[in-house]
């Protein structure tokens, strides 16, 4: 399996959060639906990405998987925004 932009958004939100309560919040989800996505994404690391099943602590692997998310969902946000710019521009 490969790693998918939507667990990468959903680890973004439980690492800011502190906790799959408050991401499953955020995020719309249950936290069953929160934590299955990052058991996907840990297996497909092979490596823990928090220090505690409680989701408040990042390994050294969890920083530096946060950092590369974060730069790659805001790169993925901002060509969003440019395309939806431009395809209201070319509609109307």
């Amino acid at each position: 399996m490969s790693i998918k932009l939507e667990m990468l958004r959903v680890f973004q939100v439980v690492a800011k959060a502190g906790s799959l309560g408050r991401a499953s919040a955020v995020l719309g989800r249950t936290p069953s639906a929160v934590s299955m996505m990052l058991s996907q994404l840990q297996d497909n690391l092979g490596a823990e990405l928090f220090e505690t099943d409680r989701k408040n602590r990042l390994t050294p692997l969890g920083a530096l998987v946060l950092e590369e998310a974060n730069r790659a969902l805001d790169a993925f946000d901002r060509s969003a925004s440019a395309i939806r710019r431009h395809a209201k521009s070319t509609a109307g």
